[in-house]
């Protein structure tokens, strides 16, 4: 993750909206791909403050309405193709019910890690679209609650599964508030249970929709498993009846990768991505000088992010935090995360 700077100089962070050096109104620039100042013109458009930029923008509705997001759009002049949305709140289907009290904050924080999730798939050029783009399946986010006051849900009560079907991503919005979420981790007994790993986990089932099945079905069986013996369903009573199996660190990333190949390639997907997230921040704050942008062969990328992950950990136990990459990479692993590398290095091939 970059950060940036201010045309004053000021350093800015992914997630800022104003600098606090000069008060100026910031803003993601699609233009030039920067955290940048903004500048109102007379004709109540803003402009990018990056002189080697200058685009002419307006803020996301999200942005300017809600305060949930904090990018701009390209302003387009002819009439009835401007976009009002962003390129990461465009493909929101269902958000939270915002007249509910803390739902506005809960949104904020999904989509803080949604944008953070678009960040690192842009890093990786991945595709991904809308039925519109011509994608199928169309990448949507639907953000639900349990409870039954919200206007999506009228009196139904149930509850939401945070999951994936067809392109479309539901994450329930307690995941949100984190000590709901530590709930959930300690009663699951997993290492790790985050916002953005939710986002990361659930987009790997997305991109096995759109880059395996049909395409690499049977390379992606050689290496994670027969995904049609047992079905889903059959494995899913399987898994929450025995439990993992005493062995699952020498072969799997998690205790819920083994439970069948879909959820082991999303997990392995996920792990990728907190990779390839950790040293491009490594190598932005002097860290590391593996650059990821320029696609590093995988055997580079496991040395460098066992290297960091390893020096991160100690310094959070030093201050009785949890460690921040706790998987284990065992060389079976490391093989899945070489499928994954391949897949995702030439997403429009077949393997």
């Amino acid at each position: 993750m970059r950060t940036y700077r201010c045309t004053c100089g000021n350093q800015l962070f992914y997630e800022n909206n104003r600098c606090l050096r000069c008060g100026a109104d910031l803003a993601f620039c699609p233009a030039c791909r920067r955290l940048a100042p903004l500048s109102l013109e007379p004709t109540g458009l803003y402009r990018c403050g990056h002189a080697d930029c200058g685009a002419e923008l307006i803020k996301c509705d999200n942005y300017r309405r809600h305060q949930v997001c904090n990018r701009a759009i390209r302003w387009l002049s002819q009439p009835g193709r401007q976009e009002r949305l962003c390129n990461c709140c465009r493909y929101n289907r269902v958000i939270p019910d915002l007249s509910a009290p803390g739902n506005r904050d809960r949104w904020r924080r999904l989509e803080a890690a949604k944008r953070r999730l678009f960040y690192t798939v842009d890093l990786l050029c991945l595709p991904y679209g809308r039925a519109e783009d011509g994608f199928s399946p169309p990448l949507s986010f639907e953000f639900k609650a349990d409870t039954s006051d919200c206007e999506y849900q009228p009196g139904s009560g149930q509850p939401v599964l945070t999951g994936h079907a067809n392109g479309r991503i539901t994450i329930n919005i307690r995941e949100a508030d984190d000590e709901e979420r530590e709930k959930l981790r300690v009663q699951f007994g997993e290492d790790q249970r985050t916002l953005l790993g939710h986002f990361r986990h659930e987009m790997g089932h997305y991109y096995w929709e759109l880059l395996v099945r049909g395409r690499a079905e049977d390379a992606c069986k050689a290496v994670f498993g027969d995904h049609d013996q047992p079905s889903y369903a059959e494995a899913l009573v399987r898994h929450y009846g025995a439990g993992p199996p005493a062995d699952w660190r020498q072969r799997y990333i998690s205790a819920y990768a083994t439970m069948h190949p879909w959820e082991d390639f999303a997990e392995t997907f996920a792990t990728f991505l907190d990779m390839v997230c950790l040293l491009d921040t490594a190598h932005h704050v002097g860290f590391s000088e593996l650059d990821v942008a320029e696609r590093p062969a995988l055997d580079a990328l496991v040395v460098e992010y066992q290297r960091i992950g390893i020096a991160l950990n100690e310094m959070n136990r030093a201050v009785g935090l949890s460690d921040p990459a706790p998987e284990l990479l065992a060389p079976a692993v490391i093989e899945k995360l070489r499928f994954m590398d391949l897949l995702l290095a030439r997403p429009s091939a077949s393997l």
